[in-house]
């Protein structure tokens, strides 16, 4: 890997890098599941319908808990045949309200990595999901003051890390992104010449899961847990 000095800018995901997210999309599938199973046919199988109706609709909708929510009415309706009650459509729609406004929790440890790492680099949030919803939990993270720029976007693909990085005046072989996905955080930005930290977390979308993985490579590399990461961006340096 580079030195860490070579890197104009580090980048960082959101959701599942910084604070818990999939947990509580987690929540609401199973309850989504126990809601719907009493008016669906027997054989089908309810959570792989709400993720192939997800999928379906994340060209329109978009990501985040609105999709979400959106996607979730529409296999209920599909699924039970148009027999779903509307109490249970009311009870899916309470859940997703509770997420939208759920207090943003933090993993351990998060603001002192960020602060320690724009001690030394520019630092820039890099996250894809809807502009409302992500933009009040940074304004009420508590880490919005640690972040150079913060960028909400509709992807996260080639394309969209050229766009962002051109914007910032970064080159891309002078940045590294931190996150938890492959597919969304580091396989793109090594698409276009850029370094990868990749911090797994335990719960992972489906949707956002990557066909590939890296090769072996000076640019990318695999950390156990983000409080790590400053400890290795400075042992680079050495």
């Amino acid at each position: 890997m580079t030195k860490s000095e070579h890197f104009d800018a580090i980048g960082f995901d959101a959701d599942d890098t910084l604070w818990f997210s999939e947990d509580s999309f987690r929540h609401n599938e199973n309850r989504f599941v126990d809601l719907v199973s009493p008016y669906a046919p027997a054989g089908i199988d309810i959570k792989s319908a709400l993720v192939a109706t997800e999928r379906v609709n994340i060209g329109t909708y978009g990501y985040g808990v609105k999709s979400f929510g959106l996607s979730a009415v529409e296999a209920a309706i599909t699924i039970t045949n148009g027999t779903v009650p509307v109490d249970v459509l009311q009870e899916i729609l309470r859940g997703v309200r509770e997420h939208l406004t759920e207090p943003v929790r933090l993993f351990a440890g998060v603001a002192d990595v960020l602060s320690k790492v724009a001690q030394t680099h520019r630092v820039v949030l890099i996250t894809k999901g809807d502009l409302v919803h992500q933009t009040r939990k940074v304004e009420t993270s508590g880490l919005a003051h640690l972040f150079n720029h913060v960028e909400i976007v509709l992807e996260k693909d080639p394309a969209t890390y050229r766009r962002v990085l051109l914007s910032l005046n970064i080159d891309p072989h002078h940045f590294c992104m931190v996150g938890n996905s492959l597919h969304s955080d580091i396989m793109p930005v090594l698409a276009i010449g850029g370094f990868g930290a990749y911090v797994p977390y335990e719960i992972l979308w489906e949707l956002d899961q990557s066909e590939s993985v890296p090769t072996a490579d000076d640019r990318f590399v695999e950390i156990a847990k983000l409080a790590d990461f400053p400890d290795w961006l400075a042992s680079i340096s050495r």
